[in-house]
């Protein structure tokens, strides 16, 4: 993909399929989608590569509120906003894997509905893709994100753990605000099964993988869709649905404590020689249950959730089910 066959001065401009999973974003969807339309016509990046958002797509997972109205007049104003109903609420990954199936330009981007991803960067990550071969590019923040100093912290920790022992590509990180090879996410999007955390199903195909700097915003509306129960569920998802791999860190944790437990072993006889322990068995009894245990438990936690995601799949329980406008099913006479 050199840029005298794709974006340059003369050739048709690429086009961009953005997507956006929308819960609850009736207060900021109108700002987003204005920003949006600004680059509906042809522009040139700062790399002079021509492109287009051709299409928006909205894709609504049944949250509260009225986005679903809001949606229908966006699609009003803007003809190339394009909605997308869902037959009830799948969460944030299905609804963007739905609109990534939909779409049809020659890269897609994915972004939030909060509007703390801002469009303007659209230009720079279709540099950074042609520049770096890469089909796919995530945004890297340069300031921190607008929440508490322990979400912060907590997002740090799993997306560190993802890069660095769950990837099957080499990533320097992975964020929300995504552009991707059209063809690619597509596949991704056909293919991926239930329970699968997009980022995994994208790094195991994705050939080369870069990242572009970008400057987030705060949201358009008091913060508050993803509690902390919801992002551990997130971080399980992210874990489990990366493959076998974390079953070698079980091993790894079992070996661990095999060694921790014959150590102590070794001492709790010693100090029973000498007559240094008060209560007989006491020591031992603790060693086994703590130690013992513990590993025994957390390994029994994990591949629990390994039968878990095995039986949904097996099941052959939907990511998704796209439905048409809901107001033409209830209300047939609506506009």
């Amino acid at each position: 993909m050199s840029q005298e066959h794709a974006g340059a001065p003369g050739a048709a401009p690429l086009s961009v399929s953005v997507v956006i999973p929308v819960y609850r974003g009736e207060d900021t969807l109108p700002a987003l989608l204005e920003e949006l339309a600004a680059l509906h016509d042809p522009r040139v990046s700062p790399g002079g590569r021509s492109f287009q958002v051709g299409e928006v797509l909205l894709v609504w997972d049944r949250g509260p509120g009225r986005s679903d109205d809001v949606i229908r007049q966006l699609a009003s104003k803007y003809p190339w906003a394009r909605p997308i109903w869902l037959s009830r609420n799948f969460g944030q990954h299905a609804a963007t894997l739905a609109g990534m199936t939909s779409s049809g330009g020659d890269w897609i981007v994915t972004m939030d509905e909060d509007g703390q991803q801002d469009p303007a960067f659209i230009g720079p990550m279709l540099d950074a893709a042609y520049d770096q071969g890469a089909q796919l590019v995530y945004a890297k923040p340069t300031n921190p994100p607008p929440h508490s100093w322990l979400r912060n912290l907590g997002s740090r920790m799993a997306k560190g753990i993802f890069v660095r022992f769950l990837a099957d590509q080499k990533f320097e990180a992975f964020n929300s605000y995504r552009l991707v090879l059209g063809e690619v996410g597509r596949s991704v999007a056909a293919y991926t099964g239930t329970g699968v955390y997009l980022d995994v199903a994208l790094s195991w195909v994705v050939g080369d993988v870069t990242t572009c700097p970008v400057t987030v915003r705060s949201e358009g509306r008091p913060a508050g869709n993803y509690n902390y129960t919801r992002l551990f569920s997130h971080f399980g998802r992210l874990v489990v649905s990366s493959g076998t791999k974390p079953l070698f860190f079980v091993s790894a944790i079992g070996v661990v404590f095999v060694v921790l437990g014959g150590l102590a072993a070794l001492w709790v006889a010693f100090e029973a020689l000498f007559g240094a322990v008060p209560v007989s068995g006491w020591a031992s009894m603790f060693i086994a249950l703590m130690v013992v245990g513990g590993a025994v438990m957390l390994s029994l936690g994990i591949i629990a959730q390994y039968i878990g995601a095995a039986t949904n799949m097996s099941l052959g329980k939907p990511l998704y089910v796209v439905v048409r406008d809901p107001s033409l099913t209830y209300d047939p006479d609506s506009d």
